[in-house]
């Protein structure tokens, strides 16, 4: 009889063990992915990003001087989902992986200024004010930073509104968050915020003291940020892998909404002699050349929710010159067919498990017997 009991006992056991050992696997599979695709994929593609090498060697007359390099990275376009057009899942995967981009990039990287050119928020346009709060906590979590890194932000459309949504109360709750510094100097580098939004040259009380204001520092200045990009016709001269789709490219900009009116650039370029400017606000990446001689490059979203691909820029900057390169975040397709494959994965390896569907080990092993045997 007792013989009888063990027998029993073992035959519970197997079955046990056996369904033990499968989940252990399972388990082991779902976290190695996640480990993967939340966390490590952020490292592996930022660690392949450098920053640009730069003369550092000015001279003055015959005398040779060694000039300090200031380390700035360039972002646009988070558009932080509001209460009203964001669906939670899509908030929490955007912000997720805007989050783990950017403190991945803190980390590898160690820039000493980060910029980000406008539209912070998707809805600061219409917020209402504790929804306003809750999205300035969720964006000060996800861009946290170290006390010795600067983080300068310049307001967009989505942030304030269009020109004609624009109020003074709008413009004064961004600035109680993000400053309403329009002027920012380190290591001998003069930068600029443009409140590209009022720039629409019609004299109203907030542009006429935007310009007021660009005018005054003007004489300081030589690189610019802004949301809107300068005049230009089209995107048809821009390519590269994060550019425009090709279809969008010959599609004309709107002036005073997709890029600043032609006059609204001329001004700034006349008051600012900038030796560089960098612009958002298109979610593809475009570099043009203002009367042959002022570059301007536009960045490209940093949100999947705008691009598959997005990226951000690094500069390597002095008083005397610059040079810039782009760092690729990882791609969303990607990592959707990880989590893909890892599906088929543990969807095969648990009808393995139940008898459903026979080990591809065991069936080669099987085949290589048999022909063995022949």
């Amino acid at each position: 009889m007792a013989m009888i009991e063990v027998g029993f006992e073992r035959q519970n056991f197997y079955p046990l063990k056996r369904k033990s050992a499968l989940l252990l696997k399972l388990i082991a599979v779902v976290f190695a992915v996640l480990l993967f695709c939340e966390f490590l994929i952020y490292y592996l593609a930022i660690f392949q990003c450098n920053w640009p090498e730069v003369k550092t060697t000015a001279y003055d007359g015959e005398q040779a001087s060694h000039e300090p390099v200031l380390k700035a990275m360039f972002l646009a376009d988070t558009h932080l989902l509001g209460e009203f057009l964001g669906h939670w899942l899509d908030k929490l995967r955007r912000e997720w992986q805007m989050e783990r981009a950017f403190q991945t990039a803190l980390w590898l990287l160690q820039p000493e200024v980060v910029f980000i050119l406008g539209d912070v928020f998707d809805e600061g346009k219409w917020s209402t004010p504790e929804a306003w709060a809750d999205d300035v906590e969720r964006f000060q979590k996800m861009f946290r930073h170290p006390s010795h890194v600067q983080l300068k932000v310049v307001a967009g459309n989505h942030d304030i509104g269009f020109h004609y949504e624009m109020n003074t109360y709008k413009v004064e709750r961004f600035e109680k968050v993000f400053s309403s510094e329009r002027l920012f100097s380190w290591k001998g580098i003069n930068f600029v915020m443009v409140n590209s939004v009022a720039m629409n040259g019609d004299g109203c009380g907030i542009c006429s003291e935007a310009e007021a204001e660009l005018i005054e520092v003007s004489h300081r200045l030589n690189c610019s940020r802004e949301h809107y990009p300068l005049y230009r016709r089209s995107d048809a001269n821009c390519s590269g892998d994060d550019a425009a789709p090709p279809e969008e490219r010959d599609i004309p900009f709107k002036e005073n909404y997709d890029v600043l009116s032609r006059e609204a650039s001329q001004k700034l370029l006349w008051w600012l002699q900038p030796r560089l400017v960098l612009s958002g606000h298109t979610h593809s990446a475009c570099e043009v050349h203002h009367g042959g001689r002022v570059p301007e490059f536009s960045v490209p979203s940093f949100s999947w929710r705008n691009r598959n691909n997005p990226s951000f820029i690094m500069g390597s900057i002095t008083p005397t010159d610059y040079a810039l390169s782009k760092c690729y975040l990882p791609r969303e397709d990607v990592v959707l067919v990880i989590y893909c494959g890892a599906v088929g994965f543990l969807v095969v390896l648990t009808l393995s498990h139940l008898g459903l569907l026979a080990s591809p080990f065991l069936s080669g092993l099987n085949l290589l017997r048999k022909r063995k045997t022949r």
